[in-house]
């Protein structure tokens, strides 16, 4: 007798023909692509090159780009910019953590509301929001404004053009991409687990540390690469709030390109901030890999 012949792949079937999965993935595959790989492909060979007198890329090999990327001045800048986005990335963690659980042990229909005020600044444009901060931190703002009313005495105070402007203008803009992969992380998080930590004699502090933080730190560990990493390379607010004054990295990479018109450079930097970006993801899966082992 024959054995029966095998019945049709269905759409849901492991068996279901391969060239099809790889056409769904054609979209995705051709974006990363065409507006990923090729500009960093064009980003590394530029950073090899030479500048002639009048801000043309000449196709000449050279290694002094980024000699240049480790003078001090340089170096200073991104010391300055991996502090900045460091501090942004902690201010975010201690208080996107708290916001983050809080939403997710809420009931089913404040859950939704509270998500909702967290996208409600997505919704509109970054610039609108970036001016509303210096409306409220500039000397005539309505920071002062208030604490005049209050009363509160040493004013008026000037925070704008000041790196605690920056940081604050960081922390807005990154505050939602550390708060959404933390609440993630902990609505899954088993309450079982919780209630065993406090029936073995576990404190809410206890419990809190060795059993909540680790089972959410994968959502940590997403926030912390969401936000640390463009964080560095963000120009536009510590051009607006801070005045200029505070440059970073970004905004150095900004101006080879647009002012000094040094594109091998200004590519030498760019490839030195995506290594810097690997090497941040790297940190972060061994660490998220220890813990989940």
């Amino acid at each position: 007798m024959h054995a029966p012949a095998d019945p049709a792949p269905l759409p849901g079937d492991r068996r279901h023909p391969g060239w099809i999965a790889w056409a769904l993935l054609a979209p995705m595959v051709f974006w990363l692509a065409a507006f990923v790989v090729v500009p960093a492909a064009i980003l590394l060979v530029y950073s090899f090159c030479e500048r002639d007198e009048v801000g043309g890329v000449v196709f000449r090999f050279t290694l002094e780009n980024y000699q240049r990327v480790f003078d001090p001045v340089y170096l200073r800048i991104f010391a300055r910019s991996i502090g900045y986005a460091a501090l942004t990335t902690a201010i975010c963690v201690v208080v996107g953590y708290p916001v983050a659980y809080t939403i997710a042990r809420a009931s089913e229909v404040w859950r939704h509301r509270l998500l909702l005020l967290v996208m409600v600044p997505f919704w509109t444009s970054f610039l609108i929001r970036t001016y509303a901060w210096i409306t409220i931190l500039k000397q005539e703002g309505l920071l002062n404004g208030f604490l005049q009313a209050m009363h509160a005495g040493g004013g008026p105070f000037n925070l704008l053009y000041t790196p605690a402007a920056v940081v604050i203008g960081l922390v807005y803009a990154y505050l939602p991409f550390m708060i959404l992969p933390i609440y993630g992380s902990a609505e899954k998080l088993d309450n079982s687990l919780i209630e065993a930590a406090y029936d073995l004699g576990a404190g809410p502090v206890r419990a809190f540390s060795a059993v909540i933080v680790p089972l959410t730190m994968p959502g940590i560990a997403a926030g912390t690469l969401l936000v640390f990493v463009p964080a560095i390379g963000m120009f536009a607010i510590t051009d607006l709030m801070g005045g200029a004054k505070v440059p970073m990295i970004g905004n150095v990479i900004q101006n080879q390109f647009l002012q000094a018109r040094n594109w091998p450079f200004g590519a030498a930097l760019g490839v030195v901030f995506m290594l810097m970006f690997v090497v941040t993801y790297g940190l972060l899966q061994r660490r998220g890999a220890r813990l989940a082992g």
